[in-house]
């Protein structure tokens, strides 16, 4: 089991990145949005001067270093929330997984076999994987730099662990959760639904 990625909301979307991109030294996969009705994608090398004159707008950005993969998406919030995190599971995890949601009764979204998320009742979601070809070949470069922890801000940070071990099940330690080598820990002050990320410790 396999933390690799996780998924912000933010208003804040360009400064966010270029924490990232200048700062972490992460790679820009892509920027992806529209012009006017058309769905499009931009890898590293648009700058947004160029994107903003041809009427570009941002759905999402995709960054990556080693196996850790974020996305960055608009909203409302200046500082970034979790909508989610993404997790590679082996194939009895994985369908444990989704058996344990069925019991649970928590929402399973699936996207065409490529995505599938399940709702936490802590106000986030899970992205969960069976083994895929490319998730093998992100997951190969772990040793390079990895995600250690995970640090959320929430309003009730012991609940928000228990939901989030429930749904993998994992048995939390207070207010953390550890799953793989990746340690994820609720921490107080933080706001109700969505956690608010705090900090990152990279490996």
């Amino acid at each position: 089991m396999h933390l690799f990625h996780y998924h912000l909301v933010t208003s804040k979307v360009r400064q966010v990145e270029a924490r990232y991109l200048g700062k972490l030294g992460f790679d820009l996969v892509a920027r992806h949005g529209r012009i006017a009705d058309d769905l499009t994608s931009f890898e590293s090398g648009s700058p947004w001067e160029e994107l903003d004159k041809i009427g570009f707008k941002l759905r999402l950005a995709e960054l990556e270093r080693g196996s850790v993969n974020i996305v960055v998406q608009p909203g409302q919030w200046e500082l970034p929330r979790i909508d989610h995190l993404g997790l590679a599971l082996d194939e009895d995890d994985f369908q444990a997984t989704l058996d344990r949601a069925a019991e649970l009764e928590l929402r399973v979204q699936d996207h065409g076999g490529r995505q599938t998320f399940v709702s936490t009742s802590g106000g986030f979601r899970l992205e969960v994987h069976p083994p895929r070809d490319w998730l093998d070949e992100l997951l190969r470069a772990e040793t390079d730099f990895r995600l250690g922890e995970l640090h959320l801000l929430a309003d009730d940070p012991t609940r928000k662990a228990a939901a989030l071990a429930e749904a993998l099940g994992l048995q939390p330690a207070g207010d953390a959760v550890k799953i793989g080598d990746v340690l994820v820990r609720f921490l107080p002050g933080g706001p109700q639904g969505r956690p608010q990320l705090e900090a990152e410790l990279f490996l």
